[in-house]
């Protein structure tokens, strides 16, 4: 269950993934399956290219590739998920949700 954003972060997100940006966002979510993880962001990007390639530069490979929804992502959760926001410089997203030292 996803929460703790306004629809128009949602819809920009949604926007800039499908103009082939890789896009981030970040919300609170619950899921019994990782119950050490209360964040998830998603990194999209329309272009299946790019998004692999985005990905390979931090070693997840393409089967994690979520494309389910028409707008694929991967999910990254925890430790990972931090340690990639600070390399993107995308911490602020990550602020909002959680304490996290930079």
């Amino acid at each position: 269950m996803a929460f703790g954003i306004k629809r128009p972060e949602l819809n920009a997100w949604k926007a800039a993934v499908k103009r082939g940006e890789i896009a981030f966002l970040t919300h609170y979510w619950l899921d019994e399956r990782f119950p050490h993880a209360t964040t998830v962001t998603k990194v999209g990007c329309s272009d299946l290219n790019k998004l692999i390639k985005w990905g390979k530069k931090y070693g997840i490979p393409a089967k994690y590739i979520d494309n389910r929804s028409g707008y694929p992502h991967f999910d990254l959760l925890g430790e990972r998920q931090k340690e990639i926001m600070k390399k993107e410089n995308q911490l602020e997203q990550l602020k909002r949700f959680e304490e996290v030292n930079e």
